[in-house]
């Protein structure tokens, strides 16, 4: 039996000009989804450093657009608001950010989930194309030999294989960093709290001391 047919490269040498489309995408669908595997866990791993080493009164590094907007709020007066009050405010408006933040860092998670539902239907289409073609090739020589089916089936087989092997690892990727970004929403939420609470904590007691000098 010679093992080589049996190779990626050989099946798609081996398949129709159709199958070999339809084989060709789900190959970029396949580099693509691991691209996008990778973007997405390290996004997960450098944003989860940062957010340790913010909470833990270091840098904020990455955190900084945050960061920034709870500057912005903590500068801003309003007439009549409570300590309490500005803390809500400034909570809210680095929430606000973090959950852009977030969602630009996440990149191309949703087309996780599009390559996860789509590949295997364009998969599907090479699996009909190749069982058509060869009952094609059955009605044109009137044999139903091995050597006649044997190509199509074998075209087939091989666009399911391609189609599987984008679509499972896309799947796999997408809900194992969407539960990490889930994660790390959360981590990132306490460091807002935390960091809300000493703002205003640190704005009243300069108020404090202004009283108390004048």
């Amino acid at each position: 039996m010679d093992h080589t047919s049996l190779s990626p490269l050989a099946m798609f040498m081996n398949a129709g000009p159709v199958g070999k489309v339809v084989m060709a995408m789900l190959l970029l669908a396949s580099v693509w989804t691991w691209v996008l595997i990778v973007e997405g866990t390290t996004a997960v791993i450098r944003i989860a450093k940062a957010t340790k080493e913010a909470r833990a009164g270091g840098p904020v590094g990455l955190l900084e657009p945050i960061a920034v907007a709870g500057r912005e709020s903590l500068a801003l007066d309003l007439p009549d608001e409570t300590t309490g009050d500005k803390r809500e405010r400034i909570a809210e408006n680095m929430s606000r950010a973090a959950r852009e933040f977030l969602t630009k860092a996440e990149g191309g998670l949703p087309n996780l989930a599009v390559i996860s539902s789509v590949a295997p239907f364009v998969g599907l289409f090479g699996t009909v194309w190749g069982i058509m073609t060869s009952f094609a090739g059955i009605a044109q020589s009137q044999d139903t030999s091995l050597a006649v089916v044997a190509p199509g089936i074998a075209e087939a087989l091989a666009a399911t294989a391609y189609g599987l092997a984008a679509a499972i690892p896309a799947s796999v990727g997408y809900n194992r960093i969407g539960a990490a970004f889930s994660r790390l929403g959360q981590q990132v939420a306490h460091y807002i709290e935390d960091e809300a609470l000493r703002m205003t904590s640190q704005s009243a007691a300069r108020r404090q001391s202004q009283k108390e000098a004048a």
